[in-house]
């Protein structure tokens, strides 16, 4: 984004990639369909990056919602919004949009080096890089201004490993540790519970420490993910930092009430299991049939109004996050107070910082892209006007 913002300026830009190829982390987002932003009210979605938001805020006031699907427009690339309020590409594929963003750099004359793996600065300042062909060196007086967007440290085999971190703070700049962001979290299943593992929770409401999340999840073999839990997933990771582990409220009928299901259920059973009874009367089977058994006491199944409440808030403690590389996302990086509001370190003039490698997170949804791009978009002005 921000070469996209500097080369139209009319400057000259060089990009560098660890990888053989660029963008690699988009084209994995494509995987899902390319989650641009989401068509919620602004004053809703910057609520998605909690401590966050007095920062993001200025990002986004400048590039917004609609800027990310204007920008996709420009590109020759529609986007819908989805039954969920989510946008994506109409063709739901990152390649397109890719292919016509590097054609457009292209054509302005951007020049892309891939297999250049930034390793910090050298004695005089030049930045170094470690190639194929071995190390090589771009002097200061050739880079007048430089942009780090180096990631986060999730998903390291796609180029965001996060050992830039040593190296920026050798020279001062304060950073906060990563740590997993949109991940899963384990606990203890019984073999009953494993026997769905891979199956998504569909129609549930998720609760931890007043905040709620309805949407879905997936039972694994570790525990659990999926799109509910990582919109709780910064106070889930923090109990567990705290604590060691963290209590979860589990919903399984968010449309009913506790006295309609305490109706439903005190119907007659007859000669029915209590299986058969629950998905007779209120449609509860497979995996959430099993989740009710393994999360409630058989004293609760014992009675009907028990076991309605037993159904609207469901016990799951959560005993860890999942490691770091398997997140979708990461917290931590350069804290937010080191940049100007063009994202330039205070600490070091000419140098500056977008995307991941900034110390914000947020839920999937689009809140991930429409802040990594409206960031570039930050910085690229930011370089232009120091450039000037």
């Amino acid at each position: 984004m921000a070469a996209d913002i500097i080369s139209a300026a009319g400057y000259p830009v060089e990009l560098f990639d660890a990888m053989p190829s660029p963008a690699r982390k988009l084209l994995r987002a494509g995987v899902g369909g390319l989650n641009l932003t989401h068509n919620e009210a602004a004053e809703r979605f910057i609520t998605r990056y909690d401590e966050a938001q007095p920062i993001v805020a200025g990002w986004l006031a400048e590039f917004g919602q609609e800027s990310v699907r204007a920008f996709a427009r420009d590109l020759g690339i529609e986007t819908f919004v989805g039954s969920s309020g989510r946008v994506f590409p109409v063709q739901m594929k990152a390649a397109p949009l890719l292919r016509a963003w590097l054609r457009r750099l292209n054509e302005r004359q951007v020049q892309l080096h891939v297999r250049h793996r930034w390793t910090g600065w050298g004695p005089e300042g030049e930045l170094v890089f470690s190639t194929p062909q071995g190390r090589r060196d771009v002097a200061r007086r050739d880079a007048a201004a430089t942009l780090l967007a180096l990631g986060g440290a999730s998903w390291p085999r796609l180029g965001s490993d996060g050992s830039w971190a040593a190296w920026l703070r050798d020279r001062g700049v304060a950073l906060s540790p990563f740590r997993p962001a949109n991940g899963g979290f384990s606990t203890h299943w019984s073999t009953h519970m494993l026997a769905h593992a891979g199956s998504p929770l569909k129609g549930i409401a998720l609760t931890h420490e007043g905040a709620s999340k309805r949407g879905e999840f997936m039972i694994t073999r570790y525990g659990v993910e999926g799109g509910a839990i990582y919109a709780l997933s910064r106070s889930l990771r923090e109990r567990i930092e705290m604590d060691g582990n963290a209590q979860l409220q589990i919903d399984l009928c968010p449309d009913r009430t506790e006295a309609a299901l305490g109706a439903l259920l005190s119907r007659p059973r007859g000669r029915d299991s209590l299986a058969n009874h629950l998905r007779r009367q209120i449609g509860l089977s497979g995996a959430k049939a099993t989740l009710l058994r393994e999360l409630s006491t058989a004293e609760q199944r014992a009675e009907t109004l028990h076991l309605a409440a037993a159904i609207k808030s469901l016990p799951l403690t959560l005993t860890g996050t999942r490691p770091l590389a398997e997140a979708i996302s990461s917290a931590g990086g350069v804290a937010l107070d080191e940049v100007d509001k063009r994202l330039m370190l205070r600490k070091l003039p000419g140098v500056f910082c977008a995307g991941e490698m900034l110390d914000w997170e947020a839920p999937t949804g689009g809140y991930l892209l429409t802040a990594v791009m409206a960031s570039g978009y930050m910085a690229g002005h930011g370089m232009v006007d120091y450039l000037r």
